[in-house]
C-alpha cells in the first residue's frame, strides 16, 4: 500500500508593515536626539552659573544644602524667613542622601535630570495612545531649555513631575493619580490643582479620597520623623509683593510715571517692593486670589462635557489663575505652565493650543529677566520694567484665554453638541 502523500506547509502570509511604526519611531529618535542635546546645553549653564547677575546655582549650593543638613537631624528650618515650603518639601530635599557617592549638589542634579527624563518618557507615551499627540512631548523637549539652566537649580521640576504623573494617570486610575496629587500637595501646594478638572462621579470621588488620603499620610509620618513640621505656614502670611508678580510690575511702572517712592529689599528669599500702597496691592493679590478659585468653582458647577482634555486644560487654566493673582511669580512657577501645557497636548481634544504657545515667549522673557538682565529689574529702569510687563501681560493674557477657551468647551452647548458626536467622553458606555 503507497505512503500517504506528506502534508506541505503553506507559510502564513507576513504581516503587512505598520505605515506608522517607522514615523513613530523616527519621531522618537527626534525627540531623544533633541532631549540630549537641549539638556548637555543646560548642564553646560548650569555648571559655569555665568549669565547675567550668576549666582542661579547658589540656591543648591548654599540653601538647599543647608536645609539638607538641618533635615538630616530631624529638625525642620525653625525661624528660617526663607523655608516657606509645607513639609512634603523635606522628601525630596533629602533625595540626594540616595547618592552617597556624589557631593550634595551632583546629586541633587541627578534627581532633576532624572524627573525631567521621566516627564519626557511619560508625554512621549501618553502622545501615543489613541487620539494622542506627539506635540506635548515637543513642548517639554523643546520649551523647558529656553528657562536655561533654572530648571536644574531648582526643586520644580521634581514637582512637575508628581503633577504630570497625576494628570496622565487620573484617567485610568483614578485612585492613583489622586494619590499623586496629594503628595505633590504636600510638597509644593499646587499639584492639588490638579484635582479641578477630574470628571465628575465615581473617579471624582476616589481622586480626592486619594488625595486626602497620601497626605494624611505623609503628613503624619513627617510630623513622627520631624520637629517643627508646620513652621513653614508663619513665613507665608508676612510675604510680599514680588518684583516680579503683577502688583510688583504695577508699582514698577508707577515708579516710572511718577516716581513712586518705593523701594526693593531682599526678604523672605526674594526681592519685594516696600513702601506705599504694597500693603493694599497684597490684599488685593489675595482678594483675587479667592476670585478665581470662585470662577473655578462655578465653572465646575456648569460644566457639562468631560473629555480626556478636561483635566489638564482645567489644571493648566487653575495654576494661570493663581499663579497671575499671587504676589509671587517666581521664574520657577514657568517649569509647572509648561509642564501642565504640555499634558494639555498630549491630547487632540485640547483646548489650550493657543494657551500653550503664549507660554514659550513667556518662558524666554522670564530668562531674560533673570537671570540676564536682573539688575535691570531691580533697578526698575525702563528696559527692566518693559521686559518684566511684556512677561506678565502674556501670563495675563494666557490665564483669560484659558478660562475662556475651558468655558466655551466644556459649558457651550453649541460646541457639546457639535463635538459629542466625534470625541469620545468621560463615563461608562451608555446602556443597551
Amino acid at each position: 500500500m503507497p505512503p500517504p502523500p506528506a502534508r506541505v506547509r503553506i507559510p502564513a502570509p507576513a504581516p503587512a508593515p505598520d505605515p506608522g511604526a517607522f514615523g513613530r519611531r523616527t519621531r522618537n529618535a527626534a525627540l531623544t536626539a533633541g532631549w540630549l542635546a537641549t539638556r548637555a546645553l543646560m548642564l553646560h549653564f548650569l555648571v559655569t552659573d555665568r549669565l547675567g547677575v550668576g549666582g542661579v546655582t547658589g540656591e543648591v549650593y548654599v540653601l538647599y544644602r543647608h536645609w539638607y543638613e538641618q533635615l538630616s537631624t530631624g529638625t525642620f528650618p525653625f525661624g528660617d524667613p526663607t523655608w516657606q515650603y509645607p513639609p512634603g518639601a523635606a522628601v525630596v530635599l533629602l533625595t540626594p542622601a540616595l547618592f552617597p557617592f556624589l557631593t550634595f549638589f551632583q546629586a541633587f542634579t541627578a534627581v532633576a535630570v532624572g524627573c525631567d527624563a521621566l516627564i519626557a518618557r511619560a508625554l512621549v507615551r501618553a502622545g501615543a495612545r489613541p487620539g494622542g499627540s506627539a506635540a506635548g512631548a515637543w513642548l517639554w523637549v523643546g520649551g523647558l531649555p529656553l528657562l536655561l539652566h533654572l530648571p536644574y537649580a531648582r526643586y520644580d521640576v521634581q514637582v512637575t513631575a508628581l503633577a504630570v504623573a497625576a494628570l496622565l494617570t487620573l484617567r485610568r486610575r483614578p485612585g492613583v493619580g489622586g494619590a499623586l496629587a496629594g503628595v505633590g500637595a504636600l510638597v509644593k501646594v499646587w499639584p492639588l490643582l490638579t484635582l479641578i478638572g477630574a470628571p465628575p462621579g465615581r473617579g471624582a470621588r476616589r481622586a480626592l479620597l486619594g488625595a486626602l488620603g497620601s497626605a494624611a499620610a505623609l503628613l503624619a509620618v513627617l510630623a513622627l520623623a520631624f520637629d517643627h513640621a508646620l513652621d513653614f505656614a508663619r513665613q507665608q502670611s508676612s510675604r510680599g509683593i514680588q518684583i516680579e508678580s503683577l502688583g510688583g510690575t504695577a508699582l514698577q511702572l508707577a515708579h516710572l510715571a511718577s516716581g513712586h517712592p518705593g523701594r526693593v529689599v531682599y526678604r523672605y528669599g526674594a526681592m519685594e517692593f516696600t513702601g506705599p500702597h504694597v500693603s493694599a496691592l497684597a490684599t488685593l493679590s489675595l482678594a483675587l486670589t479667592g476670585c478665581a478659585f470662585c470662577w473655578l468653582l462655578f465653572w465646575r458647577v456648569r460644566a457639562r462635557r468631560w473629555t480626556v482634555a478636561v483635566p489638564p486644560d482645567a489644571a493648566l487654566c487653575a495654576v494661570l489663575l493663581f499663579t497671575v493673582t499671587s504676589r509671587v511669580i517666581s521664574p520657577q512657577y514657568l517649569i509647572w505652565l509648561l509642564g501642565l501645557a504640555a499634558v494639555c497636548l498630549t491630547s487632540r481634544q485640547t483646548t489650550q493650543r493657543p494657551v500653550a504657545q503664549l507660554l514659550l515667549p513667556a518662558a524666554a522673557l522670564s530668562t531674560l529677566a533673570f537671570p540676564c538682565l536682573y539688575d535691570e529689574v531691580m533697578a526698575g529702569t525702563a528696559l527692566g520694567t518693559g521686559i518684566m510687563t511684556a512677561r506678565n501681560a502674556l501670563l495675563l493674557a494666557a490665564a483669560l484665554l484659558s478660562c475662556r477657551r475651558l468655558w466655551t468647551g466644556t459649558s457651550s452647548a453649541v460646541h457639546t453638541s457639535t463635538a459629542a458626536k466625534s470625541s469620545p467622553s468621560w463615563g461608562p458606555p451608555p446602556g443597551p
